[in-house]
């Protein structure tokens, strides 16, 4: 059993397709960009690696997006497929730099944990995406976790970590959070169930403390809340949790599904509206913002 980024204990596998991690925001534009100039061109990819003296699975390799490259490798492309227009070739060439410093992980120093837990695919997809939806039944989403309240949920969770390792995971889950206060910090809209908050009723100042947390993180106009109550009954959501990601056009959606065993992507249409449906179907049902305010003050008072 390994831990979620989510918080939750379960492996990581890619839904169907076995790549390693999914694709760079920025590795998919470029290969659709690259595509297209291939296709326009009409040379075959044995043609141009003969041009460019590259290997035509490296080349492939690139055009599908399973691989990065370098901007004098792409330089030598625009050039085989003729493209001089400055603006168009700059354009291009910051994605591959973009791919590049992407690849640059803050969570490198992290390897010797994050590699037994799997999810440095979802850790590059978060990193990228420009609007979050989370739906949490049972916790506290892992982007507005405390650091109190991530060790207890990993300490409970991993029996098989130690001390050291515990912490490990602690700090990758506080450095993602850091993605709320950037300047073009991504848009958190979260869903959570009431349970997620009577769950650690018995840990009064852990509660205390992320329900304080809560508070202060929910002005922040990039971050909506909303809790889903008791009162609600049964709903959508009790299939369990999930994670709709958007990413700048022209990538699709795509949304992240955690079960007992591992945990998927589905980038189709016929998934990611469905699940978009239940989103939008538990937000509809649940407290609106400035409710779910009062109740997590109504909550505090109680302790």
């Amino acid at each position: 059993m390994v831990v979620h980024p989510s918080g939750k204990g379960h492996t990581v596998a890619m839904a169907w397709k076995r790549n390693p991690a999914p694709k760079s925001i920025y590795r998919r534009q470029l290969a659709a960009r690259l595509k297209e100039l291939h296709d326009q061109s009409g040379k075959t990819l044995a043609e141009v690696g003969q041009i460019i003296e590259v290997n035509q699975g490296s080349l492939s390799r690139i055009m599908n997006g399973d691989r990065g490259t370098s901007p004098v490798l792409v330089k030598a492309l625009l050039d085989c497929y003729g493209v001089t227009d400055p603006a168009v070739r700059e354009d291009i060439l910051d994605l591959v730099r973009a791919d590049q410093a992407q690849r640059q992980k803050w969570w490198r120093k992290y390897s010797a944990v994050i590699n037994t837990t799997q999810y440095g695919g979802y850790l590059e997809l978060e990193q990228s995406a420009t609007t979050l939806r989370s739906y949490e039944p049972q916790l506290v989403p892992g982007l507005l976790q405390t650091p109190e309240y991530a060790r207890q949920v990993i300490t409970a969770m991993r029996v098989d970590l130690d001390a050291k390792q515990v912490e490990a995971l602690v700090d990758v889950r506080m450095n993602r959070q850091t993605l709320l206060v950037h300047d073009d910090a991504p848009k958190l809209w979260a869903v959570i169930d009431e349970a997620a908050f009577r769950r650690i009723e018995s840990r009064p100042t852990v509660l205390k403390e992320q329900l304080e947390h809560l508070l202060d993180a929910e002005p922040r106009t990039n971050i909506t809340l909303q809790l889903l109550p008791f009162a609600a009954g049964f709903h959508p959501g009790l299939y369990g949790s999930f994670m709709l990601m958007g990413f700048p056009e022209p990538n699709p959606d795509l949304v992240w599904v955690e079960n007992l065993t591992n945990s998927v992507y589905f980038e189709g249409s016929d998934d990611v509206g469905r699940y978009t449906e239940v989103f939008d179907h538990l937000r509809a049902t649940a407290l609106g913002p400035p409710e779910t305010r009062s109740r997590i003050k109504s909550m505090l008072k109680e302790l």
